[in-house]
């Protein structure tokens, strides 16, 4: 289809409708008046005035949104499929659909990356104030030892052990973050399995239990002789998202308090509950707790060691199991974390 300016749409509406006034003028000259005649010549004239009409606009707006649907289409669109669209259906219409279309979906595209640039942002700034804590505090105790503490006993041992403790914390952030990357990029594949979750979390249990009794933490655990409670996913990102949330229940809980572990029996899945009745979290930090490198009590947290992406990696962990996890908490009265798993056929 060739292009066509307003102009020339003008010229060709006006010589056509020129001819048509002399060929009906040179039909009524040589026909007798007749009504009837009169009637056909007027529907006839309708109906070719129409059709043109039609035929030179549509040719007009082509040339016209031709520039616009290729902006759309990044040029690949090629302009018989164009042409096509256009004969088919209503150009106006046409146009409008697919200007709303990219319009809807070129500012859900911006506002994405820039919500992605903020988060980028944020991340790189988290993993490096993460990471430079532990950096410095190894510079610093290295430092010292080669300035002279080295041959002094009473300080040499201590600053190499605590050299070590800012190593293993590097060494975790490090680890953690290869999980959320794996996990993220689809890299970590899940291994599913039939296992039962009361066995998992007495492990659990057991592995913790040293961590809880030196906070002065009770563990509880209302199931752990029932041996009926069978789950369909993968045992060891599981043992890890059991092993987390307890973990930051112990991490965070009141001295001499106390954290449930529960599992609870629903229509096609168990829900599975860890309750603690410790500092809780403030409303306003709920929709980020499970944020990489967010912490409710920073201070706390760090001091106590961990990467700070223990609950992101939880809640990936349970995503990639198409399973949900949420979270409720008082302030200052303690949290619950419950999660499902589908139960094993």
């Amino acid at each position: 289809m060739k292009l066509i300016s307003s102009k020339k749409v003008t010229v060709y509406l006006s010589l056509f409708t020129a001819l048509l006034s002399i060929l009906l003028y040179g039909l009524t000259y040589f026909l007798p008046f007749n009504l009837l005649y009169l009637i056909i010549f007027t529907i006839i004239t309708g109906l070719l005035v129409y059709f043109m009409t039609k035929y030179l606009v549509d040719r007009f707006l082509y040339s016209k949104i031709r520039i616009l649907y290729k902006t759309i289409h990044d040029t690949q669109l090629i302009d018989k499929d164009l042409a096509e669209k256009v004969q088919n259906t209503d150009a106006l219409h046409a146009v409008e659909m697919e200007v709303t279309e990219w319009s809807e979906n070129r500012g859900s595209l911006v506002s994405q990356l820039k919500k992605q640039e903020k988060y980028r942002k944020e991340f790189i700034g988290n993993v490096s104030h993460e990471l430079k804590t532990p950096i410095f505090n190894i510079q610093g105790y290295v430092l010292t030892l080669l300035d002279g503490g080295l041959e002094d006993q009473s300080i040499n041992r201590m600053y190499l052990e605590r050299t070590e403790k800012s190593i293993n914390r590097m060494i975790t952030i490090v680890k953690d973050l290869e999980v959320i990357s794996k996990l993220e990029s689809g890299e970590l594949k899940l291994c599913f399995e039939r296992f039962n979750i009361v066995d998992l979390i007495n492990e659990v249990l057991e592995m913790q239990e040293i961590r809880a009794k030196k906070n002065n933490i009770k563990l509880v655990f209302a199931q752990e002789n029932d041996s009926s409670k069978f789950v369909y996913a993968d045992k060891k990102e599981i043992f890890q998202v059991v092993n987390n949330l307890l973990v930051n229940s112990i991490k965070y809980g009141k001295n001499k308090g106390t954290t449930h572990i529960e599992v609870m029996s629903m229509d096609k899945t168990f829900l599975i509950e860890i309750r603690d009745n410790g500092i809780g979290i403030e409303p306003d930090n709920l929709p980020r707790i499970f944020e990489r490198f967010f912490r409710v009590d920073k201070s706390r947290s760090r001091n106590m060691g961990g990467s700070g992406l223990g609950l992101a990696i939880v809640k990936h962990i349970i995503d990639a199991h198409n399973q949900t996890i949420n979270v409720s908490s008082t302030y200052g009265e303690g949290a619950s974390f419950t999660f499902t798993l589908d139960k094993a056929k």
